[in-house]
């Protein structure tokens, strides 16, 4: 949502906006978050080293038919690939220091996982859109030298937003900038030398776009991660931070929902549909998690019906990331994915469907069927614990029966500590997780809490009593669902609104350089008509009158009466100003809506070592003061009655993400992510 009206004081209210935003970033800030921001931001560059090297040997590779310089090469590449894996690994340590995003106080509940912010380059939009100014709207660039560093100041502070609320507006701010600041400056028929340059977050590899798609996505996939970091840092031994942070990553799993549904072809694999769906799972799973949290931080009574209604609640949260899990370790998502992730949800699976087998056996074995006890309202909670009984049983038997119910009793139990035990074993066997003392603690007290549970009905009779514990059936009241914030509409006012209304004076709309011509009062009272907002224009012309000998022509666009901007106003605003003309007459500035057939930038992927530039980042080879070929074919336009209908012209392609090899033939053999390489590189691969 956009404003586009301007404000008498255009200039101090944007400043104003851009000075109560700026609040929420902390760039200098030394906290462990942005250490770790700073420590992804020099693995990036050195992977960018590294790429480039791989580039240059295997074009050097392909040239030369000298046997000893390719043995060389090869040596090279086997040094140069040894470092990508490293460099890999150590960003995969990077994803999965949790303890950096949790609160600091946080020792009674399982950890959360935060997504890593996206790391870009800085970005000077002065000269290209000084020059843009000044040959599109004829107007000098010089003079909008405020605007253009409040807005680089503004991308600048969302590289490092704070993590609260005012650093999401931070970002929404910007991302309610780009649409506008697109139809001012970036035209579908040439490009203006800008490249933004964003770094995946799971593999480090650079992506490079000269429209701002790229921008946008990123821009979304880090609220949607700021959204993921205020929720793992909320306090959740409180009913207030546990409600903060349900909300969190329900609102991120909405805005990774809108990233999904709005961009789909991004070369990134972070923000593939594969990729994002599955990140979407993992923030409502988490909501489910804090949910289940929620409702246990006052206590679980021990009486039947909240046993039963807490096993239930457990097993849907065991439910939700056991699917979390499943689509971690599907192909391409497996390769990218940290093994620290992958790990951690299947330690949650075996720990929460442990807890749902505890409270169904202490349901069985605490409690027994009274008199008193409504035994049609245990029948129907207890029947909805089971999708299935072993033949022969019944829910009502097993309530009524004491054997039996002590039977099932203890196969839950005996599921509850083999499960536990299940989550020990998988959580030993990740490095990273190992490090994480509070995760420990909690599956070992869980672990004792059965062990003693079961320890309390064992007896010498195991064998001839022993019965498989079904599964358990997962119930909720309260289902984790997307949510779209409303920051991501947040209202802005157009840094470049002096240039006119968006609608007539956009990068897609050309016109004739202002010319100026002089009215006299008998032109203006018969020589022609005004109509329109802003700016207005000229109609019913008098071909014969001294206005359109002097130049004036139909459908003119009135910028500027004498020494006032009339861009903005309306028709009655415009008559004022005109109504005082006396018999000199006054010089008004118009101009022309130029129809012509533009030519279109062609559709074409660009390589720079075997690598296409837009996903190996221009970075490889592409120098800041050269000007990329454009290559052009002619494509109609709009006509001039169609001036104000939107544009269905689209500008320059994306590339999509070259996919692996499933022959597994690669040019290096490694288990973790790979990057594109000539040996698994194809034009016409999808993601």
């Amino acid at each position: 949502s956009c404003a586009l009206k301007p404000p008498k004081s255009s200039s101090s209210s944007s400043v104003s906006e851009l000075n109560s935003l700026r609040r929420g970033c902390s760039p200098n800030a030394q906290t462990g978050r942005s250490k770790l921001q700073n420590k992804r931001a020099t693995l990036n560059q050195q992977i960018i080293k590294q790429m480039r090297m791989r580039a240059g040997a295997e074009n050097l590779l392909k040239a030369t038919n000298n046997n000893k310089v390719k043995e060389m090469v090869l040596l090279e590449l086997s040094y140069v690939n040894s470092d990508l894996q490293l460099l890999m690994g150590q960003l995969e340590g990077l994803n999965s220091s949790m303890e950096v995003y949790q609160n600091t106080e946080e020792t009674a509940n399982i950890p959360l996982i935060a997504l890593g912010l996206k790391e870009t380059k800085e970005i000077d939009f002065s000269s290209p859109f000084k020059d843009f100014i000044l040959e599109h709207y004829s107007e000098d660039g010089r003079s909008f030298e405020e605007e253009l560093a409040d807005l680089m100041d503004l991308r600048q502070s969302c590289r490092t937003p704070s993590r609260s609320e005012a650093g999401v507006e931070l970002l929404a701010s910007y991302y309610s900038h780009l649409p506008l600041i697109e139809s001012r400056f970036f035209s579908p028929t040439r490009q203006n030398g800008i490249f933004f340059t964003w770094y995946d977050s799971f593999t480090g590899v650079p992506v490079c776009q000269q429209n701002l798609l790229l921008e946008k996505a990123s821009i979304l996939f880090n609220m949607a991660a700021l959204y993921s970091q205020i929720g793992t840092r909320s306090d959740r031994q409180t009913r207030v931070g546990l409600e903060q942070a349900i909300a969190a990553f329900q609102k991120a799993a909405g805005v990774l929902n809108l990233l999904k549904e709005t961009f789909t072809h991004i070369p990134s694999y972070d923000m593939s549909p594969a990729m994002v769906s599955m990140l979407i799972r993992l923030m409502l799973a988490q909501a489910q998690q804090c949910l289940f949290e929620k409702m246990a931080l006052p206590g679980v009574s021990n009486q039947f019906y909240a046993l039963i209604r807490m096993a239930q609640e457990a097993a849907k949260v065991s439910e939700v990331f056991d699917q979390v899990h499943q689509f971690m370790i599907q192909t391409p998502i497996k390769d990218n994915v940290p093994l620290f992730w992958s790990t951690m949800s299947l330690v949650k699976t075996n720990h929460y469907r442990s807890m749902a087998h505890y409270f169904v056996a202490a349901a069985l074995l605490d409690h027994e069927l009274g008199p008193r006890d409504d035994e049609d309202q245990q029948e129907k909670m207890l029947s909805q614990v089971y999708d299935q009984l072993p033949e022969g049983r019944t829910p009502i038997d097993i309530l009524k029966n004491k054997d039996e119910r002590k039977r099932f009793g203890k196969a839950h139990i005996r599921r509850a500590v083999s499960g536990h035990e299940e989550a020990l074993r998988i959580y030993s066997l990740c490095e990273h997780l190992t490090k994480l003392e509070a995760l420990k603690d909690i599956l070992k007290a869980s672990h004792q809490r059965s062990l003693e549970k079961y320890s309390d009905f064992e007896n010498e009779e195991e064998f001839t009593d022993y019965v498989d514990a079904p599964d358990i059936t997962s119930k909720t009241e309260h289902r984790a669902e997307m949510e779209v914030p409303a920051a991501t509409k947040v209202k802005v006012i157009d840094f470049f609104q002096r240039l006119g209304p968006l609608a007539i004076f956009s990068a897609k709309q050309k016109w004739t350089p202002p010319r100026s011509v002089r009215i006299y009062p008998e032109d203006r009272d018969e020589g022609f008509t005004l109509k329109g907002e802003s700016p207005v224009q000229v109609v019913s012309l008098d071909p014969h009158c001294q206005a359109a000998g002097d130049g004036l022509k139909e459908g003119d666009y009135i910028v500027a009466v004498g020494k006032t901007d009339s861009k903005w106003m309306g028709v009655s605003e415009v008559m004022q100003l005109l109504k005082d003309v006396d018999e000199e007459g006054t010089e008004i500035q118009v101009v022309s809506l130029m129809d012509s057939n533009p030519s279109m930038p062609a559709k074409s992927a660009t390589f720079c070592g075997n690598l296409p530039k837009t996903y190996s980042m221009i970075c490889l080879a592409y120098n800041d003061e050269e000007k990329p070929l454009k290559n052009r074919k002619v494509t109609k336009k709009s006509s001039f009655l169609s001036w104000g209908m939107k544009n269905k012209m689209k500008s320059a392609s994306m590339l999509n993400l070259p996919t692996m090899d499933h022959s597994g033939a690669m040019s290096w053999n490694k288990p973790i992510p790979t990057f594109p390489s000539s040996s698994c590189y194809n034009s016409d691969s999808s993601h």
